[in-house]
């Protein structure tokens, strides 16, 4: 019996990039993709928003000299080219997945809306929303949570490659150490980067818990939802 009955799976885009410099490690998203069919088989209904990281991020391009609401719009894209890759992948073990727009794109995808999001949930179907939250200055931390209040989703899970949250960053900290569980306060307090403050505060407004685990350990998605207490807890 799964803990949750409907979820909201963040991704990082450069989470998709695995060992590459750029662009989508087939390895990588083909496992997700297995992970997020099985778990979806235990009668899960899973909303996921993806990352354009590994592609095109607005804030960089700004940087190169990219007027920010273009950079923004550009990274929206990433994130639609993602989408489709998780959903072909998803396809690939046999699964049923749908890729809803934030903003007009057929026939790439069908433009997103609550009642369409949980009709195809009725069908069976993952369902993917991209195009973050379709304005520029919103990253897709913010989307994810969005997103996830308004499909009234029971957690939004961010799947990274870090198991948890840390005193400090593990992967250059050796002495940092994990917390298990947190409230929103604590870890605004500890200044602790769970998720962007805009997408932390739609969050801890709507008593949306957050939890974040390692999705590159295969079967963690699965033993996540099934109720074991992996990754950290933020909630209110």
């Amino acid at each position: 019996m799964p803990k949750f009955k409907r979820v909201l799976l963040k991704l990082s885009g450069e989470a998709l990039m695995g060992d590459d410099s750029y662009g989508i490690n087939t390895s990588i998203i083909n496992s997700y993709a297995s992970q997020i069919w099985e778990t979806a088989q235990l009668g899960v209904e899973i909303g996921i928003v993806i990352g354009g990281g590994n592609i095109f991020r607005g804030l960089s391009g700004v940087s190169k000299g990219f007027d920010r609401v273009k950079g923004d719009q550009m990274g929206m894209l990433a994130t639609v080219i993602n989408s489709l890759a998780l959903q072909s992948a998803i396809e690939g073990v046999g699964g049923k997945a749908k890729v809803l727009t934030a903003t007009k794109m057929e026939p790439v995808g069908e433009l997103y809306s609550k009642a369409k999001a949980l009709d195809f949930f009725k069908q069976g179907f993952v369902v993917i929303i991209a195009g973050g939250t379709g304005n520029p200055f919103f990253t897709t931390d913010t989307a994810s949570a969005l997103r996830g209040v308004e499909i009234e989703a029971e957690a939004l899970l961010k799947g990274t490659r870090v198991d948890g949250v840390y005193t400090a960053d593990p992967e250059k900290d050796l002495s940092a150490v994990k917390y298990h569980t947190l409230t929103f306060t604590e870890a605004y307090e500890k200044k602790l980067k769970v998720m962007d403050l805009t997408a932390f505060t739609m969050c801890e407004e709507n008593k949306l818990p957050i939890i974040v685990f390692d999705m590159n350990t295969i079967g963690n998605l699965e033993r996540l939802i099934s109720g074991e207490n992996i990754g950290t807890l933020v909630k209110n």
